[in-house]
């Protein structure tokens, strides 16, 4: 079973995440795939449970245009696009650019990709650099860049 980055970081008990784990519906085999990979390679993803509440903001925001900040192979990304919709747009960002070749492959399989923009780089700069404004942008990077990524993400 996935375990979300909580879990590894001491925040959730295992009982209480696999109580959590049971209560969700099903996913889709993509998601499946992903989430098995994730754990495979330790690749820290934000989980089903946070993705479905993250979801959720998306659509009770009506965000359209979605930035993340650290998406590593696009487990939230395409969780991101789902939630914003056909006519919604959301910008990939990591500074790996085997983990970007392999979240395309997955927003190609998840039927996202054509609301999906990839880019590659310094999430702080790409933020900045990415002309337009955002409905939601999320923060997904390593802890200690957490500050300075909440600056990068203020207009």
């Amino acid at each position: 079973m996935i375990r979300s980055e909580n879990l590894r970081s001491g925040y959730i008990q295992d009982d209480v995440e696999d109580y959590i784990y049971k209560l969700l519906p099903g996913r889709d085999a993509v998601v499946k795939e992903m989430e098995d990979y994730a754990e495979e390679h330790r690749i820290p993803i934000i989980g089903p449970a946070v993705a479905r509440l993250l979801a959720l903001l998306v659509q009770v925001a009506g965000a359209q245009r979605v930035f993340e900040m650290g998406s590593a192979i696009g487990y939230s990304t395409v969780w991101l696009a789902r939630a914003a919709g056909a006519q919604g747009k959301v910008f990939y960002s990591d500074g790996d650019p085997e983990k970007a070749k392999r979240a395309e492959v997955y927003f190609r399989m998840a039927g996202v990709a054509k609301r999906i923009e990839v880019q590659v780089g310094d999430a702080l700069a790409l933020v900045k650099s990415t002309p337009g404004k955002f409905d939601l942008i999320f923060i997904d990077v390593d802890k200690h860049q957490y500050p300075a990524a909440l600056q990068a993400a203020l207009p």
